[in-house]
């Protein structure tokens, strides 16, 4: 990166193909860039995380950043200009997809590290362990939080390792079709959550007359029984249907009185030593800045790399959020194969928007935009780098059971909640949320570590973020803040709180992702 002679450090230059430089703090009018020994003054002022142009850009010619195209110049701009979408259009892009010529050689593997976990029956690694009740259907969504509610932390005192009973309940499960594409995926979610690793015990509430059907998902998702070692085969899952029960007041009852003969069991569990490649970790960006790209999301990448190489995965998300960028992606596919499913999910992506006459560049959104960022191909480049450096191994579809080591991408929306739910459905352990203009987020039963792209940001919500990337505007390592991306999970992970989590957040973020129509 070529600094400005200002101290601090006002305008970044983050390739050497680029025409424009961000923003690391507000500018003023009149500040100066020094670049290629010309200097380059700001024609009006530059917030934090918006860009300037420092060569002239004809109408129609690319604006580059990352050393990529990001848009097309609407009309002439000046050295010293703010780039942004009065000035800037999408346009189309020619990408070489290349697949498969660029994969990076494996990382030296790292032997040894342990996080401290919970070891459940059948091998699985947990980071928490929480009870469920999971609603099939929105029909029972009140039921099945006002059974949550009843175990308040009195009731939960002498349950030390239990962290909490969470109501996963949700506005879908019905009005759909029967077997149909969304019910399968409906299922999928539902079962993920239900065999997860952070879920101790689980309990199943439904209607009785939905399409959801509990016996469905049982059985398509092999949901029926376990078996746990010393003890008799127990049925499962186990299911309270309203209709049958006798109603709201009656299901609450039963549903209670049923969690408590679990707590016991749940509570014997204990964290032990586990090894680092044992964990999933989820990637998401949320409320992104003109800075995420240049601050957190490359040190998130950073831990990605670090966890690669300790034999762990990480997963890469929000499709939407890589269109334009794909081929950066496609380039380090450990094959054409996979390189091919990410391009088939783009595809499906662009026929889905267009059935509802609209476009994938709806993104970003409103609060992106006054953060600096100017379209989609922008926000995906800076997106893509939580995945870090390594080579691409797999495309899962949504909240599909996610199997691989190493990095990998799992088709879902820019939506966070949505997104995030299919991430964990997929068996994720551990999420890391980069955000520039505060997302407030948390997703029971796994915790989300926050990263605060820029220091005005992270002081304001101080309660709400984790780690504060901002420093690396300062000049800051990217490296370094990786490596407290790194250590950081690995606490979380072991049991540290995350301020999400000490604030009591996730209750209201399981959202399954309804692909199809309401009938």
């Amino acid at each position: 990166m070529a600094a400005a002679t200002n101290s601090p450090r006002i305008f970044i230059n983050l390739h050497v193909d680029d025409n424009i430089v961000v923003a690391a703090r507000n500018a003023a009018e009149g500040t100066s860039f020094h670049v290629n020994g010309h200097a380059v003054t700001a024609q009006q002022p530059i917030d934090l995380g918006h860009k300037m142009a420092i060569r002239a850009i004809a109408r129609g010619a690319p604006v580059k950043k990352f050393g990529q195209t990001i848009g097309f110049a609407s009309t002439d701009i000046a050295p010293g200009m703010w780039v942004h979408t009065h000035n800037v259009e999408v346009g189309a892009l020619s990408l070489d997809y290349a697949f498969s010529s660029e994969i990076p050689p494996d990382p030296q593997p790292i032997m040894g590290r342990t996080f401290q976990g919970y070891r459940r029956h059948d091998g699985r690694s947990g980071t928490r362990n929480y009870i469920a009740v999971i609603s099939t259907v929105n029909c029972s969504a009140y039921t099945s939080r006002l059974i949550a509610q009843a175990f308040n932390r009195d009731l939960l005192a002498d349950f030390p390792q239990i962290d909490g009973i969470v109501p996963l309940v949700h506005k879908h499960g019905c009005a759909m079709q029967y077997g149909g594409e969304d019910h399968q995926q409906l299922n999928r979610t539902l079962a993920g959550f239900a065999r997860h690793a952070n879920i101790g015990a689980y309990l199943l509430v439904g209607l009785g007359c939905e399409t959801g059907q509990a016996s469905f998902l049982a059985e398509s998702e092999h949901l029926v029984q376990i078996e746990v070692p010393g003890q008799a085969k127990q049925p499962l899952p186990l299911v309270l249907n309203m209709q049958d029960v006798g109603g709201i007041r009656k299901t609450v009852e039963r549903g209670v009185a049923t969690l408590k003969e679990m707590l016991p069991e749940v509570n014997k569990v204990r964290r032990v030593p586990i090894p680092v490649s044992e964990l999933i970790l989820g990637t998401n960006c949320g409320g992104s800045d003109g800075n995420s790209g240049v601050t957190a999301n490359p040190a998130l990448g950073v831990a990605s790399d670090l966890l690669v190489a300790h034999g762990a995965t990480s997963v890469l998300a929000e499709t939407t959020e890589i269109y334009g960028g794909e081929h950066t992606l496609t380039r380090r596919a450990v094959s054409r194969e996979v390189g091919q499913k990410l391009l088939d999910r783009i595809k499906w992506w662009e026929h889905y928007t267009s059935m509802f006459g609209t476009t994938i560049n709806n993104n970003p959104s409103v609060g992106n935009k006054k953060g600096g960022l100017t379209t989609i191909y922008e926000k995906s480049l800076g997106a893509i780098a939580k995945g870090g450096t390594t080579a691409l191994r797999e495309v899962y579809k949504f909240a599909e059971p996610i199997r691989s080591k190493g990095f990998v991408i799992m088709d879902t929306p820019g939506y966070d909640p949505v997104s995030v739910t299919g991430l964990v459905a997929g068996g994720c352990n551990i999420v890391v949320f980069t955000t520039g203009r505060g997302s407030c987020f948390g997703c029971k039963p796994v915790p989300s570590i926050k990263i605060a792209t820029n220091t005005p940001m992270y002081e304001r919500m101080v309660d709400d973020m984790d780690i504060n990337a901002g420093v690396i505007l300062d000049d800051t390592p990217v490296e370094q803040v990786g490596r407290e991306i790194f250590e950081k999970i690995i606490a979380v992970a072991g049991g540290e709180q995350t301020k999400s989590e000490a604030q009591g957040v996730g209750d209201d973020e399981f959202a399954p992702w309804s692909i199809g129509p309401t009938l």
